[in-house]
């Protein structure tokens, strides 16, 4: 698996190459069972909730639970949904709703598996960019974990 971080003042860009099927990588970003083994830290348990309406105004949502026992809540709206090609959707802290970013994930068929690339954009100023940059790589890390061990009951 090939990994590009890329960074601009205004995004977070994560480039990822994965050796399984599109269809795979898709589901672990629609299917709420998947979501919830590798989102909430790669722990089960971890995520308490996980609701995905995956339609055009459709809107998700996603509760973990922290270590201290506080929990983290996220949700917003699809913006696109083209099956296994492309989803845009709204991302939100229940802690901050007034700051409304964007995640964009493009879905890239391959002979040898997926090329998935990430990109959020629109924060609310660059320390909002930052936190979310070392959000993402984290997050990222049990996306790879889970793509290389977890697929085949998804």
């Amino acid at each position: 698996m090939e990994t590009n971080e890329q960074q601009s003042p205004a995004q977070v860009r994560i480039d990822r190459d994965y050796p399984c099927a599109v269809e795979q990588v898709w589901a672990a970003w629609t299917d709420p069972q998947a979501l919830s083994r590798w989102f909430g830290m790669g722990k089960p348990g971890a995520v308490t909730q996980a609701e995905v309406d995956l339609r055009v105004g459709g809107r998700y949502r996603i509760v973990t639970r922290l270590p201290d026992g506080g929990a983290n809540d996220v949700s917003g709206a699809y913006q696109e949904v083209a099956m296994h090609r492309r989803l845009v959707f709204t991302w939100a802290w229940a802690s901050t709703p007034e700051r409304v970013s964007r995640v964009s994930i493009d879905f890239l068929a391959r002979d040898s598996g997926t090329a998935l690339r990430f990109v959020h954009d629109r924060f609310f100023d660059d320390q909002a960019r930052s936190n979310h940059e070392r959000g993402w790589s984290s997050l990222f890390g049990y996306l790879d974990g889970f793509l290389q061990h977890g697929t085949q009951e998804v």
